[in-house]
């Protein structure tokens, strides 16, 4: 039986939070667009994942900068990013959020994690200036690598959040744990 999903309205904007309030979870917050964006701001690494030209499903890791609500990144020509991901194709992004500080250290807690399908823009090496974004973009990429094919996402549609605005115990109950949030 699929779990209820009740709505809340904050600032104007449409929330989501899955489960009811079997574990005394009502009064909680729903979780914001403003602050999943903030958590994929403190984050840099993702996973991305797309179809190559021949149908088969790739998935990679990536490191990012934000500009806005735009993910770039800076890939070598000949990877297979690059390669397969193609201006205007829909890529599957998921952002690792890292919790529980010490604990993880000495405890198996997976991170909490963000997912959202996202629009490519590529531009091919040599032609986009991460510095024309932002300066802060430009320094996270080494100098010799400064001609790489950048790969900018536009993140679609609604974030699919885990663990996102929970307690590391709250996380253990996919009904509490998960949210879906309009990405703007």
């Amino acid at each position: 039986m699929a779990p209820e999903v009740s709505t809340a309205q904050r600032s104007g904007v449409e929330m989501v939070r899955s489960g009811s309030d079997a574990r005394g979870q009502a009064g909680r917050r729903p979780v914001t667009t403003e602050q999943v964006w903030a958590e994929i701001a403190k984050a840099s690494f993702a996973i991305v994942s797309y179809v190559t030209p021949s149908g088969d499903p790739r998935s990679s890791g990536i490191v990012y900068g934000l500009s806005g609500r735009h993910m770039y990144m800076a890939v070598h020509p000949q990877s297979w990013k690059a390669r397969h991901i193609t201006d205007g194709q829909e890529v599957a992004v998921t952002v690792p959020v890292r919790r529980g500080g010490l604990l993880s250290l000495l405890a198996p807690i997976p991170p909490a994690t963000i997912s959202f399908h996202a629009r490519a823009i590529a531009h091919p090496a040599g032609t986009f200036d991460l510095a024309t974004v932002s300066k802060e973009l430009e320094s996270l990429v080494p100098k010799e690598r400064r001609a790489a094919t950048v790969l900018e996402l536009v993140p679609e549609g609604t974030f699919l959040t885990y663990g996102i605005g929970t307690s590391l115990m709250e996380m253990r109950h996919p009904e509490t744990a998960l949210a879906h949030v309009p990405v703007a």
